[in-house]
């Protein structure tokens, strides 16, 4: 693959590939940094992608094996970014006339939580969430389709679980997560 047809193939998926890894990241200036590192490596590797084959899942591989060597290499050091007196304000009252920054605030519930899901249970529920088919996803990781969908529905499930023990989020946010 020459520099041209990279930077072609990147210019017309940098958007959902940046989005895959805000997603990982839950972090606008480490998604940043992520997705600058993924590029660099593959443009550096880009003689290893198979012209006509799916540029976009050979660069959410690297994305996601970028992520997970720095989660490595920072041992999983993870900060809250909102304090907890935030969150407990933000969810207080029920209202059933929610204001944009309460759902602002549950979203953020929601990725917090998301964070307490293994490894191999969240990085394909992300992938499904930014759009990915069941055999994307599959090709991607390596493992059979039949695992994407067990590992989606334990995803699914345990995330369920999390929220609802945490009494936090109303089921209407629940349900969006089903």
């Amino acid at each position: 693959m020459t520099s041209i047809e990279f930077n072609s193939e990147l210019k017309n998926t940098q958007d959902k590939l940046f989005g895959f890894a805000l997603k990982l990241t839950k972090d606008y200036q480490d998604a940043q940094d992520l997705f600058q590192d993924a590029v660099t490596r593959g443009f550096r590797y880009s003689n290893g992608f198979e012209t006509g084959t799916n540029f976009r899942a050979w660069m959410s591989t690297i994305i996601r094996n970028t992520f997970i060597n720095k989660c490595r290499s920072a041992k999983r050091k993870r900060t809250v970014s909102e304090p907890i007196e935030n969150l407990a304000y933000a969810l207080e009252g029920q209202n059933p006339l929610v204001n944009q920054g309460e759902m602002n605030m549950r979203i953020q519930e929601l990725y917090q939580s998301l964070d307490q899901l293994n490894d191999i249970y969240r990085i394909p529920f992300m992938m499904h969430f930014q759009g990915y088919e069941y055999k994307d996803i599959a090709e991607e990781l390596n493992i059979p389709i039949g695992t994407i969908k067990s590992r989606l529905h334990t995803a699914r499930q345990q995330l369920k679980d999390i929220i609802l023990a945490k009494n936090r989020l109303p089921e209407t946010v629940v349900d969006v997560i089903r």
